[in-house]
């Protein structure tokens, strides 16, 4: 795995910002995306934009075979039974919306419990709430313990034979923490309950296997993981989608429409209503062949080896706090901090003074950041075009904050 080869294919990272070259720690909230997804986008809107599914003319011919091999391509990154399995949505969020109102809303009544965890995306909180709101089930989270991290213990206390739903994300995107999917899954489908998980920050830098996961449903986002914005994947367990209802009505998922009632396509289009995101599919399909080129094990080995690096170089800067697992080996490639007596939307901007782009505020995580006692928190985040030196100047940029905060006040 050659870092330079890898950063020429991105052509943003060429830039300058504020005078210095552009050091981009920010890929949980979007990757950065290489030539070829970009070309590929570009050459379906040049040569065969066209609706899909619909039309027997060549151009509709040749979109729906492009947009129908991506679907193949997921169902192999993810390793489904079936393309059955995989659904198109517009990212992480309406693919949980979608389990939480069609599957969750449809199955659950007072008594019932929904299962998640305090460090839970709001994408993965909310509409557990809703449900709960709408149903009368009882919304519990698996107490966190003290790095962070998930005990089993804790999570077979909380999940009960009254449960129907647990909810985990794979990946903290504040904590780095990388949960157990397959042992919480077995916790779930002892006590009857499905497994749902939010995989936005494991699928762009981990092999995920669903079937050994034995999730029930899994969910991640394109932009992440060097694909387009605007295109998601729901996967789901094909005996749970037929018996599912879609939550959007329209055109492509209709089979047949009479005046007073409809019947629905066969799975998966019965949940893709409307004209669905076709370029968006295609550029992840193409962001799937890229990840698959350099590989999904090398991308992991190289975010851990950062990971480790980063711990050790951020740890020495003065007044430095930072969350989650002390151990690389236990977390994906970020890192949560704070530093003493410095805001960190101030510690973002200065560093995006310096060209570094990091993350400030609450990440989408309220329940977690009042957990560790912080209203806010920076984060940088690694990928497969970040290096060692990338690590040095943020390093450096932390201590001129410091300096800088330390000589104003």
């Amino acid at each position: 795995m050659n870092i330079q080869d890898i950063r020429k294919q991105f052509p943003i990272l060429t830039q300058e910002v504020n005078g210095h070259p552009l050091v981009y720690l920010d890929s949980s909230a979007t990757s950065q995306k290489p030539i070829q997804v970009i070309e590929t986008m570009e050459k379906y809107y040049k040569e065969i934009n066209s609706n899909v599914h619909r039309g027997v003319h060549t151009l509709g011919t040749r979109a729906t075979d492009a947009y129908e091999g991506s679907r193949e391509k997921v169902r192999k990154f993810i390793n489904a039974k079936s393309t059955q399995e995989i659904i198109f949505t517009k990212g992480t969020t309406t693919a949980l919306n979608t389990v939480a109102a069609s599957y969750a809303a449809a199955n659950l009544k007072a008594g019932d419990e929904i299962v998640i965890t305090y460090m839970e995306h709001h994408s993965n909180i909310i509409p557990w709430q809703q449900v709960a709101k709408r149903t009368g089930a009882q919304l519990k989270y698996i107490p966190l313990q003290e790095d962070g991290t998930l005990s089993l213990d804790n999570a077979r206390a909380t999940i009960t034979e009254n449960t129907k739903v647990v909810s985990v994300m794979q990946v903290s995107n504040v904590l780095g923490v990388i949960n157990p999917i397959k042992e919480l899954a077995e916790i779930a489908h002892e006590n009857g309950a499905v497994m749902v998980v939010d995989a936005a920050q494991s699928a762009p830098h981990m092999r995920i296997d669903v079937q050994d996961l034995d999730c029930d449903f899994l969910a991640f986002s394109g932009h992440k993981m060097c694909g387009p914005t605007g295109i998601g994947v729901l996967y789901g367990k094909k005996q749970l989608l037929e018996k599912m209802e879609p939550i959007e009505f329209g055109g492509e998922m209709i089979d047949f429409v009479e005046l007073y009632d409809s019947t629905w396509k066969e799975l998966p289009w019965k949940f893709e209503g409307g004209t669905p995101i076709i370029a968006g599919a295609i550029g992840l399909g193409a962001a799937i062949d890229f990840l698959n080129q350099v590989g999904l094990d090398n991308i992991a080995e190289h975010e851990h080896k950062l990971a480790a690096y980063a711990m050790d170089k951020m740890s020495a800067v003065e007044g430095m706090t930072i969350y989650g697992p002390k151990d690389p080996a236990k977390r994906a490639g970020l890192i949560t901090f704070n530093i003493s007596d410095v805001h960190p939307h101030d510690v973002a901007t200065v560093l995006d003074a310096e060209g570094i782009a990091v993350r400030a505020g609450h990440h989408c995580a309220q329940p977690l950041m009042r957990w560790l006692k912080a209203s806010a928190t920076a984060r940088a985040s690694f990928y497969l075009y970040n290096t060692e030196e990338e690590i040095d100047k943020l390093v450096e940029g932390l201590v001129k904050t410091k300096e800088y905060f330390s000589d104003v006040f």
